[in-house]
């Protein structure tokens, strides 16, 4: 198969790999994918995405080339603790650990050994939630093991080479002050930013300025200090050789600065991808600290964890808003993909798929005969919360569905319920029909009860057609507004002949009546 038939843009982030080592294979035998994380909060949809995407390029890689590859899942929990996060209790025994490595800083749910600790926890299980591969790798763990001594003592060396590349990105104030080794205190175990006075190559030391006053003399080696952010990225880059790492736009500057301190180090920076940031419903960019925009326990209360890793496979590059809005179409473009999938047993086409780059080859073989939209709008005319009554009419459509035969359906009826009662039912908004509208209603109710009560969605479809057609609508655009704005309170809603299908003919009829009676 030639590398270049696929056109995804994991399989061109792939391809750029394979030809980094179409000379020589990777002398550590591996090709390592990264991502980071900063453990001072909680994994979020972001994190989600960052891991989905990457294992996305890892996948398409595999497909390319034998070479063995790795995925590690990088926390950053040697960085101080710079303020204490609102959604954390025992706030007060935080405050007095301000300034200290996370993993130095006490546990303030009490369950792990520190907070840093905890926040890995949690960032390994959120990742082992959604089956990811990956190999956990602790900063704090890296600096006090040794593993970057090496790279440490080299940066020592190029000290000056590697400052002169931040200098010009910093205010004359910071400028005056930098270094990029911070020094972990003996006396408070605190991480410092404080001029280093003088450094020393050969016996792999730095002298700075305490805060008191005093000159300290302390190893850069064993843990005794760490490296500021864009000099720890191209450090670890350099110490661990990463071959692949994406981020989002925000740090497009702080990539440009890692890869020149990279190459100052005599590394080769990782082949990059820049993604783009959520925004929210009006445009503006998502901000964890302002709340707005969904988050990733919003969005598994209303679809499944795939239709998201959908949203964040489709155009990584292009800004996308992330709100309520946006979840029915990825859950029905995850049905539609699913089913193309499982309709072709030609490779070539399965790789161009989106499923495959969700699921590999491992996708789910249920068949989802009903759309997302039509369960919501099934749920909208029933108004149940209950699943039971859902499945008296799914069962009817669907011969011998139970929950128990299609448990992806019996998911996707339980978000419907959820995504219904919280979107959809507030903001419900019926209209009385004019009296042109009236006439193709009424008209409507008698030409679907010519029907066969099992008539498929087709034929009824094509009958409403008729009734929209004979009643002058010149755009049928207009009619199907008629039906989704009289009968369900909304601008939008499914394909009617399959809704009718399933909801029953009779059952709609009666629906129409009623719109209409209600009306006066």
């Amino acid at each position: 198969m030639s590398s270049d038939t696929h056109k995804s843009w994991p399989f061109a982030e792939a391809r750029a790999l394979v030809e980094r080592f179409r000379d020589r294979a990777p002398e550590k035998g591996y090709v390592l994918f990264e991502t980071g994380y900063g453990p001072s909060g909680l994994p979020h949809i972001g994190t989600f995405g960052e891991v989905a995407r990457t294992t996305m390029v890892r996948r398409a890689f595999s497909e390319l080339s034998d070479l063995p590859t790795r995925l590690f899942a990088f926390s950053d929990d040697m960085d101080g603790l710079r303020k204490v996060p609102d959604n954390v209790p025992n706030q007060a025994l935080l405050e007095e650990h301000l300034g200290k490595p996370l993993t130095a800083v006490p546990d303030p749910f009490g369950t792990h050994e520190s907070f840093g600790h905890h926040n890995n926890a949690r960032l390994q299980a959120f990742l082992d939630r959604f089956g990811f591969d990956y190999e956990f790798k602790s900063a704090t763990e890296c600096y006090r093991a040794g593993l970057f001594d090496e790279v440490l003592l080299l940066m020592l060396r190029h000290y000056d080479a590697v400052t002169n590349v931040i200098l010009p990105t910093l205010g004359p104030e910071r400028r005056a002050t930098y270094s990029p080794f911070l020094p972990l205190c003996p006396k408070t175990g605190r991480v410092l930013q404080v001029p280093v006075i003088r450094h020393d190559p050969d016996a792999g030391t730095i002298v700075y300025q305490d805060e008191d006053g005093a000159q300290t003399e302390v190893p850069v080696t064993g843990g005794h200090c760490k490296l500021q952010w864009k000099a720890d990225w191209a450090m670890r880059w350099r110490a661990l050789e990463v071959d692949y790492e994406m981020s989002g736009k925000d740090l497009i500057d702080s990539v440009r600065l890692s890869s020149k301190i990279c190459r100052v180090l005599d590394g080769r920076p990782p082949e990059s991808f820049t993604y783009e940031l959520f925004l929210d419903e009006n445009g503006e960019k998502i901000s964890k600290s302002r709340g707005n925009g969904l988050t990733l326990e919003d969005w598994l209360r209303y679809a499944s964890p795939e239709s998201l890793a959908l949203y964040m496979f489709q155009s990584p590059r292009k800004a996308k808003r992330l709100y309520c809005d946006v979840i029915p179409r990825a859950v029905d473009e995850y049905a539609s993909h699913l089913a193309t999938f499982h309709q072709t047993d030609e490779r070539s086409k399965r790789l161009d798929n989106p499923v495959w780059h969700i699921h590999g080859d491992a996708a789910p073989e249920e068949d989802l005969p009903l759309s997302f939209s039509i369960l919501l709008n099934l749920v909208s005319v029933c108004n149940t919360d209950d699943p039971a009554v859902l499945w008296g009419f799914v069962a009817r459509y669907v011969t011998g569905a139970t929950p128990e035969t299609h448990p992806m359906l019996d998911r996707l009826v339980s978000y419907a319920i959820a995504y219904y009662q919280d979107f959809v039912a507030p903001t419900k908004d019926f209209r009385a029909p004019t009296e042109v509208e009236r006439a193709a209603l009424e008209d409507l109710v008698v030409e679907l009860q010519t029907l066969e009560s099992d008539a498929e969605g087709k034929e009824i479809q094509n009958r409403i057609y008729e009734v929209g057609k004979r009643h002058n609508f010149e755009n049928l655009r207009d009619w199907f507004g008629v039906l989704y704005e009289v009968l369900f309170g909304q601008k939008q809603g499914p394909r009617m002949g399959s809704f009718v299908a399933l909801y029953g003919i009779e059952n709609f009829a009666e629906l129409v009546r009623t719109s209409l009676a209600s009306d006066g």
